[in-house]
């Protein structure tokens, strides 16, 4: 494993957003939502595009926190264009579990 000082960590703006929208994305390559999170005031609603297909059907995704890196450089995804990277870990299979919170928080807050 690779170390990092902290500074670099503190770079990557990590924060939670609640998912106001999801849908198939019939566009892309390999199954995937296009989703919409809102992440507070500051930054407002962003889109991303999940590879959440195999554990998540669209309308549970509804009103779920999640934990998005914030400061990526957009990237374009067939005709869609994904703003944050919406965080998760693989299971043995390596299907995404989305990263979450304990206890719902504002939204837009940074991870510490």
């Amino acid at each position: 494993m690779q170390t990092i000082e902290y500074k670099e960590f503190d770079k990557i703006e990590l924060r939670v957003g609640t998912i106001l929208r999801a849908e198939p994305f019939e566009k892309a390559r390999k199954p995937a939502y296009k989703i919409w999170v809102d992440l507070g005031d500051e930054i407002g609603v962003r889109k991303s595009s999940a590879q959440i297909t195999v554990h998540y059907q669209p309308e549970d995704l509804i009103g779920r926190q999640v934990v998005c890196v914030c400061n990526f450089m957009p990237r374009q995804i067939a005709d869609f264009m994904s703003e944050i990277l919406i965080t998760g870990f693989s299971d043995e299979e390596g299907n995404i579990i989305l990263t979450s919170v304990e206890r719902t928080v504002p939204n837009g807050a940074l991870l510490h």
